[in-house]
Order: structure tokens, then C-alpha cells, then sequence
């Protein structure tokens, strides 16, 4: 028995960083404490006190939480054995411009990107990125370049949430829950973006079908999934919930070894660039890819 916990000890420790305390940054670190995600949880920010009244938060809610997490704050050596960093770098007022660009994020983020990206390299992590930072795709392929690390084991959430932003909107025009939705909204995590009705499906049937017998305006809802973001921006001048719920998801798919098919932002090597197209997401990053 004593070999067991010594094992378990050594081997199944989960741990995940949090890079960038923000609303998105913090969102995610919530859920995490909240479901007993990670048995160790590293919160870094440039912002000391912000990052430090965080963490005194989480612990102050432990008490009625059925689990514990052991937190540290601004340590990037702790990152050599973390398992999966969650990047949620960025500026969301930069956000707040007339097109609804995700690109205008790039000057804060890619400046960001170099100094963080370096100091995870220093650190000696050889783990899973997870990246939400937008430009996702863009910074995601930073990320690789700067850390040196396989291909497969920086990913980006990418259409991971324009897809459920798809399947929200179905779900609203059929009656039904969001998970008895199937499909994908593949591309670029920015406008281009586009739902790949081929893939949507509910009960077995084609969307296409469902879309000619209930007259549904496919057009429409498309536009509901792509502006779904900016609907919530607009509300109240940022967006954490859905975005932080997918970055967990993955961090978890990640370490749990689910192999689980995804729309996430993978690199591919026949477009040489980062975009979102369906893959099997597992302990060793991207397992497998669909085509593009």
C-alpha cells in the first residue's frame, strides 16, 4: 500500500498554471478550485497584488469546498512539472473597436507572448499549452516558436468555443440541449471563421435535413455562432465564461489522456500554419488529426 501512495504521489499529481489573471485568467482558475480539477494550481501575473488577493480568495473558499488545491503565486519554476499552462494573456480593452477585430489584441499580446514564452522555456516545462490568447491562432504558433516545443503540444481553443456558441444557438432554435447538438465550426478562431454544417447533426439526422423540414435559416444561425462573442463583449465589455469553460475543458482532456476529438487550434503541416480543425486531444497533445 505504501508503494501505491508513494506512486500515486509521484506520478498523478495533477497541476495546471494559469498565466494572466484577468477575467478570463481568474474564470478559469475558479472552475478548476471549484471542481477539484488540479491537485496543485500556479497562478502568475504581472499584477502582484491582483494575483496574490486571488489566490487568498480560492483558499478562503476551500472551507466549503469538497476538495483542496495547493496554490502558489508568480513562481515560474514551479512550471517544470506542471502538466498543462493555461494562457490567458491580454488587454480586452483593446477589444472594444468599431470591426469586432480579434486582431487588435496583437500588439499587447505578441510583446506579452515573447517575455512569458521565454520564461516557460527557462523553466524547464515540457508539458501542454493551452492557449486562449487572442489572436489564438496567431499566438499559439509564437508560443511553439519561442518555447521550442513539439508541434503538438501547444494548442490553441481556437473554434473549441465558436463550435459551442453553434451548437447554443441550434439548441435555442430546436427546444433541446446544447449537448444533444453535434458538429463544428472550423477555421480561424476570428471572423472568418465558418460552421461546417456537413458535420451538425441532432439525433442522428443531418442539420440539413432538420433545416428543411423546420424551415431553419442556417445563414442565421451562423451568424448567431460567429457574433456570439461580440453579443457578450457588447453586454458588458468582456467575455470569460464560455472561453474559460473551454480552456479547462481541454486542460482536463489533456490530463486525463481522454482522447477525445476536438475542434481546437492544431498545427497543420499542409496549410503550415495554426487552425481550428477537428483532432483527437490527449495526454501527448494533438494524438491524431482529421483532414483539413
Amino acid at each position: 500500500m505504501l508503494k501505491i501512495i508513494l506512486r500515486w504521489g509521484d506520478h498523478m499529481t495533477r497541476k495546471i498554471a494559469v498565466i494572466g489573471m484577468g477575467n478570463v485568467g481568474a474564470t478559469a482558475a475558479h472552475y478548476i478550485v471549484a471542481c477539484g480539477f488540479a491537485d496543485d494550481l500556479v497562478l502568475i501575473d504581472t499584477r502582484e497584488e491582483k494575483v496574490q488577493a486571488d489566490a487568498t480568495d480560492f483558499e478562503d473558499a476551500m472551507a466549503n469546498l469538497p476538495y483542496h488545491t495547493n496554490i502558489t503565486v508568480n513562481d515560474y519554476s514551479q512550471l517544470k512539472d506542471t502538466d498543462v499552462i493555461i494562457s490567458a494573456l491580454g488587454n480586452i480593452k483593446l477589444q472594444d473597436n468599431k470591426n469586432d477585430d480579434r486582431f487588435a489584441e496583437l500588439p499587447f499580446t505578441s510583446k506579452a507572448v515573447k517575455s512569458v514564452a521565454q520564461k516557460i522555456k527557462d523553466s524547464g516545462f515540457n508539458g501542454i499549452i493551452v492557449d486562449i490568447s487572442n489572436p489564438v491562432d496567431v499566438i499559439t504558433s509564437m508560443y511553439q516558436e519561442i518555447t521550442g516545443l513539439p508541434k503538438k503540444h501547444v494548442i490553441g481553443t481556437g473554434t473549441l468555443l465558436d463550435s459551442s456558441r453553434m451548437k447554443r444557438a441550434v439548441a435555442k432554435e430546436l427546444g433541446i440541449d446544447p449537448r444533444s447538438v453535434s458538429g463544428y465550426n472550423l477555421g480561424e478562431h476570428g471572423n472568418s471563421q465558418f460552421t461546417a454544417w456537413s458535420t451538425v447533426r441532432v439525433l442522428g439526422h443531418p442539420i440539413t435535413e432538420i433545416a428543411s423540414q423546420r424551415n431553419l435559416d442556417l445563414n442565421k444561425l451562423d451568424k448567431a455562432a460567429r457574433e456570439g462573442g461580440f453579443s457578450v463583449f457588447h453586454g458588458k465589455k468582456y467575455t470569460n465564461y464560455g472561453v474559460a469553460t473551454a480552456a479547462v475543458r481541454l486542460a482536463n482532456t489533456v490530463i486525463s489522456d481522454a482522447r477525445t476529438q476536438l475542434a481546437v487550434s492544431n498545427y497543420r503541416e499542409e496549410l503550415d500554419t495554426y487552425l481550428s480543425y477537428p483532432a483527437i486531444v490527449g495526454r501527448d497533445g494533438i494524438i491524431e488529426q482529421g483532414p483539413a
